[in-house]
C-alpha cells in the first residue's frame, strides 16, 4: 500500500476468506494502518469464530448491524485521513461509494500489498470421485 498509517481498513468478511493467510494481512496492516477490522452481514459468530480461528486481532466488527451501518459506525468512533473498504464485488463497491469509503478490490489490495491469494478449487473438481486406474 502507500504507507499511509492514518488510515482506517476494515475487511468483507468474503474478501479476508480469500487471503491465503488473514493473520499474515493483518499483522500486515497493522504497519500501516491506525485501525483494522472485519465487516459482514453474517451473524456475529461467523465472523467471531472466523477471526479466532485465524488468531485475527480486529479494532471492530460489524455485530449484528448491517455493513453499511457498521461501516459509517467505524467512521464515527475512528478518526483518520482514510477509510478504506477492501471488497469482493460491484455490491461492495457500491456500499463504499454510498458511505464515503475508497474501495480496493481484495485482488487489487493483494497485488499492492504482496499479499497471497487462496488458491480456489474448481467446484466441479471439488465434487468428483476420485477415478482409480487400478480397479477391475
Amino acid at each position: 500500500m502507500n504507507g499511509d498509517t492514518d488510515m482506517t481498513l476494515a475487511f468483507e468478511l468474503e474478501a479476508l476468506k480469500e487471503l491465503a493467510s488473514p493473520e499474515n494481512v493483518f499483522e500486515d496492516a497493522r504497519g500501516w494502518t491506525e485501525y483494522i477490522g472485519v465487516v459482514s452481514e453474517k451473524p456475529t459468530y461467523v465472523v467471531t469464530n472466523f477471526t479466532r480461528k485465524n488468531r485475527i486481532r480486529q479494532d471492530f466488527f460489524s455485530g449484528p448491524r448491517g455493513k453499511a451501518e457498521s461501516l459509517e459506525g467505524v467512521k464515527d468512533q475512528f478518526e483518520t485521513e482514510r477509510y478504506v473498504y477492501i471488497g469482493v464485488d460491484d455490491e461492495d463497491e457500491r456500499l463504499a461509494d454510498e458511505v464515503d469509503w475508497e474501495y480496493l478490490d481484495v485482488e487489487e489490495a493483494a497485488e499492492a500489498a504482496d499479499w497471497i491469494m487462496a488458491t480456489r478449487i474448481d467446484e466441479s473438481e471439488a465434487d468428483d470421485e476420485p477415478v482409480r486406474d487400478d480397479w477391475p
